[in-house]
């Protein structure tokens, strides 16, 4: 099965990209790759290969994939085709707390002089608020007072328009990895889970 595509991202000139599945093919050999340890450190990758402890690859070099890995967390891909920069964030729920996906914008803005007008985001396949039940320390987190379900997707998205991202500029893959079998999931199959790898760059 070929990995899966946003729509919106499709439409960005010179923009390649993919979210991975059970069953596709990608590995991150070629990519920019991280030891992603659920924080909101962001680096900038200038090669292919391992670029350092982190759980956000931002780079604007011709041709080089930056790559996540999941099962269960979100991989989020960004573009600004005006300045051919990408990102490839990891966002599980300790990053999402962390707001590592508006840390990684403001990277962009900083390091590429990345304008917000000019993002297009897209989150990809995660676990869904159908499945996500969180523990009274994780919900406090998300402003809950107790025990409850989290959705990821929708804070992660809130995250990106609050930083200035455009709402029709976002594009939310709604796929559950949980309860769809195309996907690993790491809460569902435990340390046997398997791990979807997703990638953007600008040629």
């Amino acid at each position: 099965m070929d990995p899966l595509r946003s729509n919106l991202l499709c439409r960005a000139a010179r923009v390649e990209h993919g979210f991975g599945t059970r069953t596709s093919l990608l590995e991150q050999d070629g990519f920019a790759s991280l030891r992603q340890i659920h924080s909101a450190r962001w680096i900038a990758a200038g090669k292919p290969g391992p670029a350092g402890e982190g759980d956000a690859l931002i780079t604007n070099v011709a041709g080089l994939g930056v790559s996540v890995r999941t099962a269960d967390c979100l991989p989020i891909l960004l573009a600004d085709p005006a300045k051919g920069a990408v990102a490839a964030v990891h966002a599980g729920w300790r990053g999402t707390a962390a707001r590592i996906v508006a840390e990684t914008v403001d990277a962009m803005q900083r390091r590429y002089g990345t304008r917000t007008a000019d993002l297009l985001a897209a989150i990809g396949p995660g676990i869904g608020v159908c499945c996500f039940r969180v523990g009274e320390d994780v919900g406090r987190r998300f402003g809950l007072d107790g025990p409850g379900v989290v959705d990821l997707a929708e804070e992660n998205r809130r995250q990106l328009v609050e930083a200035g991202v455009p709402e029709p500029q976002i594009d939310v893959l709604a796929f559950c990895t949980f309860c769809d079998g195309r996907f690993h999931s790491f809460r569902r199959d435990g340390p046997r889970a398997g791990r979807m790898i997703s990638f953007i760059r600008a040629l």
